[in-house]
């Protein structure tokens, strides 16, 4: 697709003008292999799409919202310095949770403050993993409630697991004695890009105990044993018949290992949405939807001579378990570096390149077993996997379970108090707070956020060190072309015609021949 008249205006003075000043710097998503390959491919691939019936609207609005995402052609804030009168301008975000970078990047490291500071004590931790049968990955990529049904059923066979361990530990009279939480991210990708429906739970490494002077007290155990992880496998399989056949689904194939076992059984969202369908199905089983590659396994680059170890694992009936990583609760920085990751965006535009054939390359961050270090996309291909990676409307990414649920009655002694260093609201939005003054937010601005990974704060003048206020900001295509012109990024608009004067009358004139 051609880009529009003020956005080739704008890449052109961009490349000629020098940085203002060191520090911030605005990220430029045009110029990323994966915002090229959307922007360029995305109106054949949704064209190709309406023959089959059309893309959900929310699936239509996440594309159509990462092409607007950091574009000051499409709004833009002025920022001015107190004191020197410098100037910069900050592009908005289009605040989805698919596969923006950008934006997910932000609920990343928002998500993960959040656990350390509020939600995550400072006891022993453990991360279990819970990969679905191929059948049931599809099933749950777009039925949200079977999803946190199967999910919930995992997260409470591991806690039921840490239950009964502290009762044959420590002696306990009932199971109900120990209390234990977790926090599960729903992650719809693996390393390949395809869809894969699973869940990371960050549990308690222990329980909690009721002391003789009334307070909880924390009580470690030991690790698991692979007969445990076993166990918590086979129950989560036993726990998740259950839930299919209570949400009305059949039995048949979703707990075989072939990725192709679906294609015998009836599919009712394939006939609602035959278009989202097509993607969930290439996405799972890592196949092309177009081109020459239609139907066949994505092009992969090898390494034969790359070995890795085996991790311990346990798999029953296509449900593959562990929970091989421990965490010390008073590293909260390594703590944190594992909530980033649970949380993490589903791509990595830095291993994502363009190849001179057209085709996209995606390095692996490790390589895979037998050998696997790239794969290589057609360009519409790379577009349903990024279809495929949205989730349905409604659905919450990030679950709260058993002590850090909202309505648990013992969750506030158990989390963590909120540090005394919260930040204020800016101080352009003073204004919003006149009823009180002491009122602070919740959830950290983005500005601290990107200071907080990248050293680098927006609020703050790169000259003179001064504090940055809001000016203006722009959302009508006239404003945004003045500002773009203002700092030099585009060229000055065409003045606009006079009206004339009251009572005037224009006539048009034709030329002359």
């Amino acid at each position: 697709m051609a880009q529009p008249a003020l956005h080739r205006a704008h890449s052109a003075h961009s490349a000629r003008r020098s940085p203002a000043a060191e520090g911030y710097r605005r990220r430029r998503p045009e110029d990323t292999a994966l915002f090229r390959c959307v922007e360029r491919h995305w109106p054949a691939f949704r064209e190709q799409a309406e023959e089959q019936g059309g893309l959900p609207k929310f699936v239509v609005k996440e594309v159509e919202e990462y092409l607007r995402c950091g574009i000051l052609e499409h709004g833009c804030l002025r920022l001015a310095c107190c004191r020197c009168g410098f100037e910069r301008l900050v592009g908005f975000s289009c605040k989805r949770r698919g596969f923006c970078p950008s934006c997910l990047g932000r609920r990343m490291t928002d998500s993960a403050l959040h656990l350390v500071e509020r939600v995550l004590p400072e006891v022993p931790l453990r991360q279990w993993v819970c990969s679905l049968p191929w059948r049931l990955r599809y099933l749950c990529g777009y039925d949200r409630k079977l999803c946190a049904d199967v999910i919930g059923a995992f997260v409470n066979e591991v806690m039921r697991s840490l239950r009964r361990r502290a009762k044959r530990v420590f002696g306990l009279g009932s199971v109900a004695e120990a209390h234990t939480g977790a926090v599960c991210f729903v992650q719809r990708f693996d390393s390949a890009l395809r869809l894969n429906v699973h869940g990371h739970v960050l549990s308690l490494d222990g329980v909690y105990l009721q002391m003789d002077d009334g307070a909880l007290g924390f009580r470690a155990l030991p690790a698991p044993t692979t007969a445990e992880v076993a166990n918590v496998a086979r129950r989560t399989a036993l726990k998740v018949r259950k839930v299919l056949l209570r949400h009305g689904r059949s039995l048949e194939g979703l707990f075989e290992g072939a990725s192709d076992a679906s294609e015998d059984q009836p599919d009712d969202f394939a006939e609602r949405q035959p278009a989202l369908a097509a993607c969930y199905g290439a996405a799972l089983q890592g196949m092309g939807l177009f081109g020459e590659r239609a139907g066949q396994p994505t092009l992969r680059l090898l390494r034969p001579e790359l070995e890795r170890a085996g991790e311990p694992v346990a798999e029953v009936m296509g449900f593959n378990v562990h929970a091989g990583l421990a965490l010390d609760g008073h590293d909260r920085k390594r703590v944190e570096r594992v909530c980033r990751y649970l949380g993490r965006p589903p791509i990595a535009q830095d291993r994502l390149r363009q190849l001179d054939n057209g085709r996209l390359r995606y390095t692996m961050k490790k390589p895979w077993k037998d050998g696997t270090v790239a794969l290589d996309f057609e360009p519409l291909d790379l577009i349903a996997r990024l279809c495929a990676m949205v989730p349905a409307p409604g659905f919450h990414m990030i679950r709260y379970y058993g002590l850090f649920s909202s309505h648990a009655k013992l969750r506030s002694e158990v989390v963590p108090d909120p540090p005394d260093d919260a930040p204020a609201p800016p101080p352009q939005q003073l204004h919003l707070f006149e009823d009180n003054d002491e009122l602070r937010l919740v959830r950290k601005p983005w500005a601290w956020l990107v200071r907080h990974v990248f050293l680098e704060d927006v609020t703050v003048c790169p000259k003179c060190s001064g504090a940055m206020r809001w000016l203006e900001v722009a959302t009508k295509p006239d404003d945004i072309a003045r500002l773009l012109a203002r700092q030099g990024l585009a060229p000055p608009p065409s003045p606009r015609p006079r009206a004339p004067p009251i009572g005037q009358l224009m006539l048009p004139f034709r030329p002359a021949g």
